[in-house]
């Protein structure tokens, strides 16, 4: 990677490599990531616990990340509240370094925000940190790392918080619905490094949800139905411009806020950077097997090889006659 003299130790160790003696837990295909969590409740309050760990973590048949991950799976576990409730999150931290989680977009009390040495202590190694507030909002969010940030994000540390509304819009429904977590990867002789959009640094692996095609998940429907995507920044680096083929679909939702339906749009590529969210309706309009994928080529490859058609950010929408 390019350093100079000037570089300092500590930022030199958060580019370096996950160590593998580091791995607690290995993971197969078998094991999905962004699994809802089912909260416990006490007193009223919904308490979520979340473990952070190393794991080695599989994106293709016989292709591993050593990874930092919530709950042992990469993304961390679905986060799905109501507007208006009460919720607690207990983080135990099990890395090597200290961990803190930002909320992404909440309204919320200072101090339960999560950036490091700003609003708190950093969550050292076998502690446990209590983020405690109440949801104002509704829609699609994230949580991620916001200590070493250069770092912890880029290694998986990252999930979806979804936030159903008190009063549901009825525009706004669909058939079948999916989350779509973006991220990139570093993998180099054996050792994962976390990506950055620098030189030495470039990811080479791209995965949806912990998995690149062809692994990712395949969406089944039928011929007019309505599937509604989450399309969620979750990744570190990059803008991917992400595409549905079969036509366009409707944008219903940015960053959490539900567009009025005078300002919803018709699109067929979004740019999704860090930290956005996309609420997109599609339509399935005829049969076939069509695509959602990152319009930068290179970004639809396993290290640099394509398998079946492409490779990383790509998943299939499988549309049958009615």
């Amino acid at each position: 990677m390019i350093m100079d003299r000037n570089t300092p130790a500590e930022a030199m160790l958060d580019m370096a490599a996950v160590d593998p003696r580091d791995v607690a837990a290995s993971y197969g295909l078998g094991t999905r990531g962004n699994r809802e969590l089912t909260p416990r409740i006490e007193n009223g309050i919904k308490v979520f616990a979340l473990e952070t760990s190393v794991i080695r973590w599989t994106i293709l048949p016989g292709v591993t990340v050593d990874a930092y991950a919530f709950n042992g799976q990469i993304p961390g576990p679905r986060l799905h509240v109501r507007q208006g409730d009460r919720v607690r999150i207990d983080v135990m931290n099990h890395l090597p370094e200290s961990t803190t989680v930002h909320w992404h977009g909440l309204i919320l009390p200072n101090v339960m925000d999560g950036p490091a040495k700003i609003t708190q202590p950093p969550i050292g190694k076998g502690k446990l940190y209590r983020y405690e507030l109440t949801v104002v909002q509704s829609g699609t969010y994230l949580y991620h790392s916001h200590d070493h940030v250069d770092r912890q994000q880029a290694l998986g540390l990252y999930g979806a918080l979804i936030i159903d509304p008190a009063a549901p819009d009825p525009s706004l429904a669909a058939d079948h619905e999916i989350d779509v977590l973006l991220q990139e990867w570093l993998l180099r002789e054996g050792l994962t490094y976390p990506a950055m959009p620098m030189d030495g640094g470039q990811p080479n692996y791209f995965t949806i949800n912990g998995r690149a095609y062809p692994a990712t998940d395949t969406i089944h429907m039928r011929v007019g139905e309505k599937l509604k995507v989450r399309f969620i920044g979750s990744n570190n680096g990059f803008i991917h411009p992400m595409h549905i083929h079969g036509g366009p679909f409707e944008v219903v939702a940015v960053d959490g806020q539900t567009l009025a339906p005078s300002a919803r749009y018709s699109a067929d590529t979004i740019n999704v950077g860090p930290g956005q969210r996309f609420d997109v309706i599609w339509p399935a309009r005829r049969p076939g097997k069509w695509l959602i994928h990152c319009h930068i080529g290179h970004h639809t490859t396993n290290n640099n090889t394509e398998t079946r058609g492409g490779g990383g950010l790509m998943m299939i929408v499988d549309v049958r006659p009615v």
